[in-house]
């Protein structure tokens, strides 16, 4: 990869974090070289070439103030996000939650990028690194650059591993035997709701938990770590009899019409396309082998006959010890026009990876036309991520998604918990507001 002028940066990565870096470079006046392996090097997890593919789940996250993944959201639209411009434009019904329909999602996203005047999108590996950049590869970086970075920090990568859910057609399921209903009532009722009553839960728990796993084919199978916020249904379920119950499969905030009580377990159904004939299952991430999630799924009410139009798959994610070289900038402490971004350097979460995306791109803009790059306060979401993967622990470093963990108590204390997080919501737009204006800093929309 040559090194360009100095108003010329390279972006490596074409996911969430990859767009919108370039997207922000770009709207901000740098030209950019947007580098995506695929099609040229296919991934285990991918099966399309386009740019900001969704993999794992079809949600980017709650939408209601007060979230904590709202707040994110919240925030980056005040930067012109393209990532949520997409989502928008892409978006299915999900209740309180932003979800979007995968293909015209990432079809947007590359719609855009294909069109803009100072994007040059380069399809093929990424070996060497030369700046100015934006490194977001993302989890499913390749081996060979996997092993340029380990060189470069001086230290091992982290390893965890990532498995997707299952998606089902909507002819193929007896819905007598389903409800529609969002949790406690928000939303329209979009979820599709399979109840389960005692029994039922425990045969199908039992049929989960003795269920034989894929062979993963993966460098560290032997040794494989999981992230909490994203285990295996089946995992899950060998923990313990109530392990689901209190996971994917919590009743609470539903009552099934047709008994007027609520169930004692419950799989939820998400739409996943714009047509409402696709639904993933909520939660339902595995790496069981196929004819097992066929035989075992099939236990669900209303699933008996079901339709897979993709069956669960499972591969190794990789994250770097970012806390070892990141600066709250998101720029590499030893490389001044090197930045970094997404799952890569330790953030989970769609929106979060798109976030990392455009703050770095933000920076690599600013540092290009002179300006010294933005640190965010710590009391907005965005802020509170950088300064989590910037000044962690390495040696307990572990990703992590927004939360309101992640900020530092609100003078004076609230105790309502909702009323707390509204005043924090409140507290951290009002913060980014004066550090744009102190920056001048102006939003870029999508068209």
């Amino acid at each position: 990869m040559p090194d360009g002028s100095r108003r010329q940066a390279h972006v490596i990565g074409g996911g969430l974090a990859g767009t919108e870096a370039a997207w922000q470079l770009a709207e901000r006046g740098i030209a950019v070289v947007l580098h995506e392996q695929r099609p040229v090097r296919a991934t285990p997890a991918h099966r399309t070439d386009h740019l900001g593919e969704l993999v794992c789940s079809n949600s980017l996250g709650s939408d209601t103030f007060g979230s904590a993944p709202a707040l994110l959201k919240a925030e980056m639209r005040r930067f012109g996000s393209l990532v949520l411009a997409a989502a928008e434009r892409a978006r299915v019904p999900a209740g309180s939650a932003l979800a979007v329909d995968r293909d015209v999602f990432s079809a947007e996203l590359t719609r855009h990028l294909e069109a803009h005047p100072r994007v040059t999108i380069v399809r093929g590996e990424v070996t060497e690194l030369a700046g100015p950049l934006v490194l977001a590869t993302g989890p499913l970086t390749s081996e060979a650059l996997a092993g340029r970075l380990r060189d470069l920090v001086g230290r091992d990568h982290l390893h965890f591993f990532d498995a997707a859910a299952p998606v089902v057609s909507r002819e193929s399921l007896d819905e007598s035997r389903l409800f529609a209903a969002s949790r406690y009532g928000k939303g329209e009722g979009v979820y599709l709701n399979a109840p389960m009553d005692k029994a039922e839960y425990e045969r199908f728990w039992l049929a989960l938990r003795d269920a034989e796993n894929a062979v993963l084919h993966l460098d560290q199978e032997r040794s494989a770590t999981f992230f909490e916020g994203c285990l295996p249904v089946e995992v899950l379920a060998r923990r313990g009899e109530d392990a689901l119950r209190f996971g994917p499969m919590k009743p609470v905030g539903l009552v099934d019409p047709r008994t007027g009580k609520r169930p004692w377990a419950v799989v939820q159904l998400r739409q996943d396309n714009v047509a409402g004939d696709l639904f993933n299952l909520v939660g339902f991430q595995t790496q069981l082998k196929w004819p097992e999630q066929k035989r075992v799924f099939a236990l669900i009410p209303g699933l008996e006959h079901a339709e897979f139009a993709r069956l669960g798959v499972m591969h190794q994610n990789t994250f770097l010890a970012a806390p070892s070289f990141l600066e709250p900038s998101l720029c590499w402490r030893e490389q001044p026009d090197w930045f970094a971004a997404g799952t890569l350097i330790g953030v989970e979460g769609y929106t979060e990876a798109a976030a990392t995306g455009l703050l770095a791109g933000l920076n690599l803009a600013r540092a290009l036309s002179g300006q010294v790059p933005v640190v965010l306060p710590p009391t907005t979401m965005l802020g509170a991520l950088a300064r989590y993967v910037s000044t962690c622990d390495p040696a307990v470093f572990q990703p992590m998604n927004s939360n309101w963990g992640l900020f530092d108590p609100i003078d004076p204390p609230v105790r309502d918990k909702r009323q707390r997080h509204e005043r924090m919501a409140e507290r951290a737009l009002a913060d980014l507001d004066r550090v744009l204006l102190e920056a001048g800093i102006a939003a870029a929309a999508p068209a």
